[in-house]
């Protein structure tokens, strides 16, 4: 059994830890509110970018001149896979689940005979993969030390994305991040970027969206707008993350709080019962020193 000089130590370090975890709660807490703002207002904004190619799309009586980041190559041989997560820990499952929806992707995509590349953005996403997945990895970056992920940023993914698929090096690219639901649930999401998705089931938009004339030609616009598409997506998908995030450490750092409480509890039982116990014993033994005088 522990001596009561441990125990009290130990006391005093879970106390400690727990205030620790109590304050990162609150800053999760506090950072939530402008996070889960920022994502839901980025939604409407990218469904619509979305619903407007669908659109464009659909005037288009030359599929074969149109842009490939609309149709694809014609193939699905070569996958990319964009795995984004964080560069912090101590939020939970947040990372976890989105490499596990990635590396499910992964393993069918492999079991098809295909080719798997993949791009890791966060430092914590990369941590996990490259110990089984390392060989696959094509690229990675992160954003340590930002504050805050802007277009900028996203839009500098979207480049080197582009670039690879413009140097023929992939057929079809997914992203893979966390939606936002709420502070309990973060619901794992791959969305296909390359080609656009759902273009084969366009007919289904005709009787949900307006349609427009457009000046200049839908091609000229399309040419402009798909690769402005692809950096929209990212961005949204680090709106969700950001989100998902601090929703995931608030309620990861509450629980720890707790348990850090409970913890408390029984090592101050545990202490309380070994120094009753010490006591009991020191008195037996001033008794029974005693009598024998």
């Amino acid at each position: 059994m522990p001596s009561l000089d441990d125990l009290k130590k130990r006391i005093t370090s879970v106390k400690s830890t727990q205030k620790i975890t109590k304050a990162m709660k609150m800053v999760a807490a506090a950072k939530l509110r402008k996070a889960q703002e920022s994502a839901e207002k980025g939604r409407p904004f990218s469904e619509k970018m979305n619903n407007i190619i669908l659109n464009l799309s659909s005037s288009i009586s030359d599929k074969e001149s149109a842009s490939k980041f609309l149709v694809g190559t014609g193939k699905d041989n070569v996958y990319l896979c964009v795995v984004i997560t964080a560069d912090r820990g101590l939020c939970g499952g947040f990372n976890t689940n989105i490499c596990r929806k990635a590396k499910n992707y992964f393993e069918k995509i492999l079991k098809e005979g295909k080719t798997l590349k993949i791009f890791t953005v966060g430092s914590k996403g990369h941590d996990q993969l490259k110990r089984v997945y390392g060989s696959y990895i094509i690229e990675k970056t992160n954003f340590k030390g930002f504050k805050n992920i802007s277009y900028k940023e996203a839009e500098e993914i979207g480049k080197k994305i582009i670039k690879l698929f413009n140097d023929n090096k992939f057929d079809v690219c997914k992203i893979f991040y966390n939606k936002f639901k709420n502070v309990i649930t973060q619901i794992p999401q791959a969305q296909q970027i390359i080609p656009i998705e759902n273009v084969q089931n366009k007919n289904e938009y005709k009787n949900l969206e307006n349609f427009y004339e457009f000046e200049p030609e839908e091609n000229e616009i399309l040419e402009d707008l798909l690769p402005r598409n692809i950096s929209t997506q990212i961005f949204k998908a680090f709106l969700e993350n950001a989100a998902s995030e601090q929703g995931s450490r608030m309620t990861a750092m509450d629980n720890a709080t707790r348990n850090a409480g409970d913890l408390v509890d029984k090592l101050t039982i545990t202490y309380n019962r070994s120094r009753q116990a010490a006591i009991t014993k020191e008195l037996i033994e001033i008794i029974s020193g005693a009598e024998s005088l």
